[in-house]
């Protein structure tokens, strides 16, 4: 349009609110409140993120825990490779089911998952590759609404149905990425289309990396790897940005699609499931800009002026470093950060990872310095995800939708758990701060 600009002006003028506002008002910006703890607004069994505790009305720094349906996430990780097995599977079947499964209920499971793998007749050629996106996660979004009419009971809000559905989406979210990704280098970069048919038997992280590589080959430690990582994306507690949008989207009784779609769609933004795609861009920043990846010094005043928002974007902040729950420790980063130590190895990599660890151990330091302040600041589980990816050759683009594959265990649950005990549409109250104004005839304006 030719007035944009003008329009925007307007837009801008108009939509403008002063800040000092909504400390007039008591507004809980972001449902945050002023000493940065959460606004209570629900009660889940699902999961509980743990990073701090409040003594005497004190918020206190703690190392950070993170537990399914009570289960410490650590403990999860650990029985995995202690019996030398994939756990993303079990993970979904705690989350979904509120208890650990038996190994033949988890090997009833694991076959149910696999069988539902494959996407409903013509599905990939009418609604995936003639209809390619260069987003994935807009494709994702986009084929989960269409999977609504492929559903001959998509609109029965009942738990069993619901279920099934929740079930249906989880087992089928690493091929309709794999498949759209697939779409996407052929339509828009060029490449040849090569699609591969979900293998039988696999879990789903080497479904995930059969569907995306054309020779569909994986080393053990890559796919041990990556299950980690679903593991510990799968779910946040009930108020982390998209899990939120999810019970929000569903306590006003829509359908399972809607409502999963509505995760995405907040999933994709680059303050929730895209920031560690503002890592990696920071990271080839400073792998550019310091001659000596070992020299503390170097990498310090490097770190400092980002802070001081003169390198990288500008934004003065060290992407993958603090977190709005965790203080001292993000248990997901530190259980990643030492499986990625042998992938990294393996890959020749260790150079690179051990400028990570030093920027995770010099950032609090910096921090304080410059901002002059106390803050506890620990590095989060984004700083060392898109690391682990790139070390397997997973494309920038499926960064996000991997969290995505990982993360509809978590959303299913919490949509079950808003079916069954949440009753009442989430309507929370917005103040309008306009001033009353009569209404203008056209003849006089």
């Amino acid at each position: 349009m030719s007035n944009t600009k003008n329009y925007l002006a307007e837009v801008t003028g108009n939509d403008y609110i002063d800040s000092e506002l909504y400390t007039r008002f008591n507004v809980k910006r972001g449902l945050r409140n002023a000493d940065g703890t959460g606004v209570l607004v629900g009660l889940t069994r699902v999961g509980d993120v743990h990073g701090y505790i409040i003594d005497e009305g004190e918020k206190v720094a703690v190392d950070g825990k993170l537990y399914y349906r009570g289960i410490d996430v650590e403990s999860l990780v650990a029985a995995a490779e202690k019996e030398d097995r994939f756990g993303f599977e079990e993970t979904v079947y705690l989350l979904m089911f509120g208890r650990l499964p038996s190994k033949a209920e988890l090997e009833q499971f694991c076959g149910i998952l696999g069988e539902n793998r494959a996407l409903p007749d013509n599905f990939a050629e009418d609604n995936i590759m003639k209809a390619p996106s260069r987003d994935i996660m807009n494709k994702l979004a986009r084929s989960v609404l269409t999977l609504y009419s492929y559903d001959d009971n998509p609109d029965d809000n009942s738990p069993e149905n619901a279920l099934r559905q929740c079930i249906e989406l989880i087992a089928r979210f690493p091929t309709i990425i794999a498949y759209s990704y697939m779409a996407k280098k052929h339509y828009y970069d060029n490449k040849s289309l090569i699609i591969h048919s979900p293998a039988a038997g696999c879990n789903s992280a080497e479904t995930i990396l059969s569907l995306i590589r054309p020779d569909q080959k994986y080393s053990r430690l890559e796919a041990e790897v990556l299950d980690l990582a679903l593991i510990l994306h799968a779910e946040h507690g009930g108020g982390n940005n998209s899990t939120f949008a999810v019970h929000l989207v569903s306590s006003a009784d829509t359908d399972t699609y809607a409502a999963i779609s509505a995760g995405i769609g907040s999933l994709k933004g680059f303050k929730h499931g895209g920031a560690n795609i503002k890592v990696m861009g920071m990271m080839e920043d400073i792998k550019s800009n310091i001659k000596k990846w070992d020299d503390e010094s170097e990498v310090a005043d490097y770190l400092t002026k980002i802070l001081q928002g003169n390198a990288y974007d500008g934004s003065g902040l060290i992407y993958g470093q603090g977190h709005a729950i965790y203080t001292k420790s993000d248990p997901r980063a530190t259980l990643l950060r030492d499986k990625a130590q042998g992938l990294a190895e393996e890959k020749k990599l260790s150079d690179e990872f051990n400028l990570y660890k030093l920027i995770e151990r010099l950032t609090p330091e910096v921090f304080k310095k410059v901002k002059g302040s106390d803050k506890d600041i620990c590095t989060n589980v984004d700083f060392y995800s898109g690391f682990v990816y790139r070390m397997m050759g997973i494309p920038d683009e499926l960064f996000t939708p991997l969290f995505a594959v990982s993360r509809v265990a978590g959303w299913c649950a919490h949509r079950m758990e808003e079916i069954i005990s949440g009753g009442r549409i989430i309507r929370p109250a917005y103040k309008c701060v306009q001033s009353r104004m009569p209404y203008t005839p056209m003849g006089e304006r």
